[in-house]
């Protein structure tokens, strides 16, 4: 009886504040009739709910909180601990503490939020709701969907019990194994150090690279350099999308003697006798080659998440189906989505979720007003490309490949400059601006920064 009293309790509570809005939409009783009609199965209405509490979905919520108030705004994230997972490249190369990167979820969440410590494991975006993993029925106005990326290490043969295993095999993308790399990268002497790229997308494209330049650095340092092989395989045809920046690149492994094979993707490793195999991706006859190790780095296949590709929010390759320009989704209108599990053709990385969370914010909040969506996001996306210590070239790009460059002076370029950028203030940006709904990105410094001309509007 008291379930049965809370819930009716919250649906009044919650439709009490939306349905004026609603009404210009012309579905209020609809949207009521079939409320009621499922109070018996629903726990809790929300006006929105998010799921996920990346960096996205914190954004999202904590702007949404402040417009909605308190309990009108889920969040769906079972996580205890909130990472900010650009630092770990620099936790990988022992520049950084794995600690510096992590704070309890409870303290990056908006106060106003209420924060459903479960995942979720049905999505019924025709009926507004969705189950958590305790079979709860959450139902809402509007959902967005900032679900991230799933690490599917378990594609690769023997990963798994390699990461496991063997000190001398690592991954900077998962907590666990991101602490491996750096007394990994110390302990080689010899042999072939070898740093993967899959055959899918992934979080921060140009974070496979950036421990091949660190770990470089560290062997040149150590006086090893020149009894290693340094060995970047991926699965690409280049070194990075934007010609400007991998210009750049290509010069930089040219010139520290780094082995660049293209179009190399793992699929096996053997951590008994220390060997990678490869599939190479051109071969017809689908043919693999294998390599020794004394060490590998290895990124992992990617995908959005199972519940999230099993759903009907998401297109025939398995991301959340979203108008590129406007993030509304193609076919429930009061969905949204941002950030790694979306279609959005661009790079997958914090930078482009606070591009991302400005957009969602505006487009969003006028379709709960009845209007259409006013915003267009551009495909703006940034990658801090570390090269060394205090070494950084700041690519920022756009749908096209167009360079976005929020200084006056060319990015493409090492800078002592973009590295401090990169290890100390971008860190701040995050915790105290992304995460907080305030930070939206570089564009109203890169419009100061070119004092108003020729920068790209998103």
């Amino acid at each position: 009886m008291a379930a049965a009293v809370a819930s009716r309790r919250c649906v009044g509570l919650c439709f009490s504040g939306s349905l004026g809005q609603l009404a210009g939409q012309g579905n209020v009783s609809q949207i009521v009739k079939r409320s009621l009609s499922r109070t018996h199965n629903v726990l809790s209405v929300y006006k929105m709910v998010v799921v996920g509490g990346g960096a996205g979905g914190c954004a999202t919520a904590a702007h949404f909180c402040r417009e909605m108030g308190k309990g009108h705004v889920a969040i769906i994230e079972p996580s205890e601990t909130h990472a900010y997972q650009s630092m770990w490249t620099l936790v990988g190369a022992g520049l950084k503490t794995l600690g510096q990167s992590q704070r309890p979820m409870s303290s990056v969440l908006p106060s106003k939020c209420d924060w459903i410590k479960e995942s979720a494991v049905k999505f019924d975006p025709e009926n507004n709701s969705l189950t958590t993993s305790s079979g709860k029925q959450i139902q809402y106005d509007y959902l967005v969907v900032a679900a991230g990326l799933q690490l599917n290490y378990d594609q690769v043969k023997g990963l798994t019990e390699a990461l496991q295993s063997d000190p001398q095999v690592c991954s900077n993308y998962h907590a666990q194994y991101v602490t491996k790399t750096f007394p990994a990268l110390e302990a080689v002497q010899s042999g072939n150090a070898i740093f993967t790229f899959p055959n899918t997308p992934i979080k921060c494209a140009g974070a496979p690279q950036k421990i091949v330049y660190l770990g470089e650095e560290i062997f040149r340092n150590k006086g090893t350099r020149d009894k290693i092989d340094v060995i970047y395989n991926t699965s690409l045809n280049v070194l990075f999308a934007v010609e400007k920046y991998a210009a750049t690149l290509r010069n930089i492994v040219q010139k520290r003697h780094i082995k660049v094979n293209y179009r190399h993707n793992l699929v096996e490793v053997k951590p008994d006798s220390r060997e990678a195999v490869f599939q190479l991706l051109d071969s017809e006859k689908g043919e693999t080659t294998t390599f020794s190790y004394s060490f590998l780095h290895a990124t992992p296949p990617m995908s959005a998440p199972d519940v999230v590709r099993s759903s009907p929010l998401v297109n025939a390759d398995g991301w959340v189906d979203v108008n590129k320009h406007t993030l509304q989704h193609t076919q429930f209108p009061n969905v949204f989505a941002l950030g790694d599990c979306t279609n959005l053709p661009t790079s997958k990385t914090a930078a482009a979720a606070a591009s991302q969370c400005g957009v969602l914010k505006h487009n969003l909040s006028a379709v709960i007003k009845g209007k259409q969506p006013t915003h267009s996001y551009d495909g703006y996306t940034s990658c801090p490309l570390v090269t060394g210590k205090n070494k950084c070239v700041l690519a920022e790009f756009d749908y096209d490949g167009h360079p976005m460059e929020t200084f006056p002076v060319d990015q493409s370029k090492e800078r002592w400059s973009m590295y401090q950028m990169k290890a100390h203030v971008m860190p701040q940006l995050y915790f105290h601006g992304l995460l907080k709904g305030i930070y939206e990105g570089p564009a109203m410094f890169r419009k100061v920064m070119h004092l108003g001309m020729g920068e790209k509007k998103h």
